[in-house]
C-alpha cells in the first residue's frame, strides 16, 4: 500500500505524521512545491518514527510526481492557507489552479488512485478535481464532514463534561461558516439523544461554536488549524486502506440523493477500499432539508466562479 500526500505545510505534514503513525501503508510520500520543505519534514518524521515503533518508509520530494507512482490513495492538501479575516471562499482563485494542476500530474503516475481533496474552498476543490480528471465518482472524496464533526463532538462533550468517545454527532452540508449544517436532533450521547441532557439554547451555540470552528482557530493561532484537519484526513484514509465500511460526513458528488444533483456536498457516506461507497440517507425533517438547499446554493454558486478563471 502506498499513500502520497500532496502539500507539506501543517495540514500537509500533520496528515502524512497520522498516516505513519498508524502504519496505514507500507511508503508514504509526501510532495510539495518548495524545495526541501517535504524532504526535510520526511526526514524528520523518519528519525520519529524509530522512538515509536513504526516501519513505514517516507519520502519527501519537491515536485517530483514520478515518486508517487502508484499510490493508492493521494490526498491533496495543496493550496494557500486561511488567515485571519479570510473566508475559505476567498481562496478559490489561487487554490483552483493548484489542485486542477496537482491532480493531472498525479493521474499520469497513479491512475487507479482514490483522492482526497482537503484544499479550501473544499467543496468546490471536490468538484472541481471530479471534473477535471473525469474519474468514478466514488474515487473522489472531500474531507469537510469529517472534521466538522469532530469539532461538533468536541463542544458536545464541552457541554456535557463527557468523554467525546461516547458521543455521536455529525454535521452536512458545505465545509463553511455559513454552509454547515451540525445536526443536533440525531446527536446521542451514549445511544440517548443529547436533547435529553442539553436544553434548546445550548445546543444552538453547540451548533453555532462548530459552525464558526475553523475561523475561531484562525483567529486564535494566525493561521488555519492543522491538528484536528491532518488527524481527520487520516481517519478517512485509514476507513479506505482498512476497507472498514464506516459511515463517515463526506463531500461527494449527489445526484438526487438529498434533494441535490451536479454538485459535492457533505453527506454520510460508507467509506471504504473503493472509496465512497454508498450515501446514508438520515431523512432529513423539513428544517434541515431547508438549511441543506440553502447549503447547496451557497456551494452551487461559489463553483459558478470556476467558469470564470
Amino acid at each position: 500500500m502506498k499513500i502520497t500526500v500532496v502539500g507539506a505545510g501543517a495540514v500537509g505534514a500533520t496528515c502524512a505524521d497520522n498516516i505513519a503513525r498508524r502504519e496505514l501503508a507500507e511508503e508514504v510520500v509526501l510532495l510539495d512545491i518548495k524545495d526541501g520543505l517535504s524532504e526535510g519534514k520526511a526526514l524528520d518524521m523518519l528519525q520519529a518514527s524509530t522512538l515509536l515503533d513504526c516501519d513505514v518508509k517516507i519520502t519527501g520530494s519537491s515536485n517530483n510526481y514520478e515518486l508517487t507512482a502508484n499510490s493508492d490513495v493521494v490526498v491533496i492538501t495543496s493550496g494557500i492557507p486561511r488567515k485571519p479575516g479570510m473566508t475559505r471562499e476567498d481562496l478559490i482563485g489561487t487554490n483552483a489552479n493548484i489542485v486542477k494542476g496537482v491532480t493531472e500530474n498525479i493521474l499520469k503516475h497513479s491512475p487507479d488512485a482514490i483522492f482526497v481533496i482537503i484544499s479550501n474552498p473544499m467543496d468546490t476543490m471536490t468538484y472541481l478535481a471530479l471534473k477535471s480528471s473525469g474519474l468514478p465518482k466514488n474515487r473522489i472524496i472531500g474531507l469537510g464532514g469529517i472534521l466538522d464533526s469532530a469539532r461538533f463532538k468536541t463542544y458536545l462533550s464541552l457541554a456535557l463534561k463527557c468523554s467525546p468517545n461516547d458521543l455521536q454527532g455529525v454535521v452536512i452540508g458545505g465545509h463553511g461558516d455559513t454552509t454547515m449544517i451540525p445536526l443536533t436532533r440525531l446527536a446521542t450521547y451514549s445511544g440517548v439523544p443529547v436533547s435529553h441532557f442539553l436544553d434548546a439554547e445550548t445546543l444552538q451555540k453547540v451548533a453555532a461554536d462548530t459552525m464558526v470552528g475553523g475561523a475561531t482557530l484562525t483567529k486564535l493561532i494566525g493561521t488555519s488549524a492543522w491538528y484536528a484537519p491532518g488527524a481527520a484526513g487520516a481517519a478517512l484514509v485509514e476507513s479506505i486502506v482498512r476497507d472498514q465500511k464506516r459511515v463517515i460526513p463526506c463531500c461527494v458528488y449527489l445526484e438526487g440523493e438529498y434533494g441535490q444533483s451536479d454538485i459535492c456536498l457533505g453527506v454520510p457516506v460508507v467509506i471504504g477500499r473503493n472509496g465512497w461507497e454508498r450515501i446514508v440517507d438520515f431523512e432529513l425533517n423539513d428544517e434541515e432539508q431547508a438549511a441543506f438547499n440553502k447549503s447547496a446554493d451557497a456551494v452551487r454558486n461559489m463553483n459558478d466562479i470556476l467558469k470564470t478563471l
